[in-house]
């Protein structure tokens, strides 16, 4: 299991694609898990967190699998570094984003370091963003100073994968930036997948206030793709940590009903009681914990999934509202 999870951060860190992770759930072959990548993963006949046919196993009888997009850590790229970028950058951060800053003044680019961007570009806006490749985990935010800076941004980002883009300005700026882009040859539907004026309608005045509205459509987005939560960086760090340490890592695999976090939600228990992340909180969490502390100091099973029901009477006394059921799988790690 660990060199399954060094293998993972390794493909994660070079892979400029979408990288998938299946688990086999039942059967005789339990527990075993792939990497799949490229056009592998796109052979794949299942959909995210569906069953799947592993491979070999075409003609035989269908054990289940537990298929999700391992990603990469979601980067949002700002163009521009003023006094709006300083509370997007901080928030972003708090949201587990890594942040990329592009601003062609030294000044300024100094200030996007301070707010604690972990990388900044200080060059001219269309040099900077030839050095960002952009994916499906890219979300740009584009806060120039003016309406030349952003076309000139608008249109290389354009031309990169990406899950988002916004640009800040008046209704007439926005507009205007669009039609010159399209008078130059671009997209007119890429174009109106722009989302101008950026952020949520919150009547925002204030640089926070508008950095929040940024920020929580990008979240509105984000969480509402078809997408499992990934492998968040510092769980997977601790899953290939050589610290001698058991641990149990907890991944929702299948729910009905209101089960208060997704499919792929993960969290990792430590031989000491310790998580890193939620699957949910209450009963239903506290069930899992125990269950992943009796693997390990019973030090069986290695593998198991369970299903955890929260409609029962006691999920109700305990205040619970969710309702539904969920399947859980447990594997240790960390021998």
């Amino acid at each position: 299991m660990d060199d399954f999870y060094t293998r993972l951060a390794r493909e994660l860190k070079k892979s400029e694609k979408d990288i998938w992770v299946e688990t086999v759930l039942t059967g005789e072959h339990a527990g075993e898990k792939r990497i799949l990548a490229g056009e592998e993963a796109d052979a794949g006949d299942a959909a995210e967190g569906g069953p799947a046919v592993p491979a070999g196993q075409a003609g035989k009888e269908k054990e289940r699998v537990f298929r999700e997009r391992a990603g990469h850590t979601p980067k949002l790229i700002v163009c521009g570094a003023g006094h709006v970028s300083m509370p997007i950058i901080r928030i972003g951060k708090m949201l587990g984003f890594s942040v990329t800053v592009l601003e062609d003044r030294p000044k300024f680019a100094d200030n996007a370091r301070t707010a604690g961007a972990d990388e900044v570009i200080c060059l001219p806006f269309s040099e900077g963003l030839a050095r960002i490749k952009g994916d499906g985990d890219s979300w740009f935010v584009i806060v120039t100073r003016g309406h030349r800076y952003d076309t000139e941004c608008l249109e290389a980002i354009l031309n990169k994968p990406r899950a988002y883009v916004g640009m800040m300005g008046s209704r007439r700026r926005t507009a205007l930036v669009k039609e010159q882009l399209e008078q130059k040859g671009c997209d007119r539907t890429a174009l109106e997948q722009v989302h101008t004026p950026i952020g949520l309608k919150i009547h925002a005045e204030t640089p926070e206030e508008i950095a929040v509205s940024v920020m929580a459509e990008i979240i509105q987005m984000k969480n509402t793709r078809t997408r499992t939560e990934g492998y968040p960086e510092e769980l997977l760090q601790e899953l290939t940590r050589e610290d001698g340490r058991e641990k149990v890592l907890a991944v929702i695999v299948s729910k009905k009903g209101s089960a208060p976090r997704g499919v792929g939600t993960k969290m990792l228990i430590r031989e000491d009681g310790s998580c890193i992340g939620t699957i949910g909180g209450g009963c239903m969490e506290s069930e899992i914990i125990q269950k992943a502390l009796l693997m390990i100091r019973a030090g069986q099973p290695e593998f198991q999934v369970c299903k955890v029901d929260m409609t029962a009477g006691e999920a109700e006394d305990a205040g619970m509202v969710c309702g539904g059921t969920a399947e859980v799988m447990l594997e240790r790690t960390g021998r």
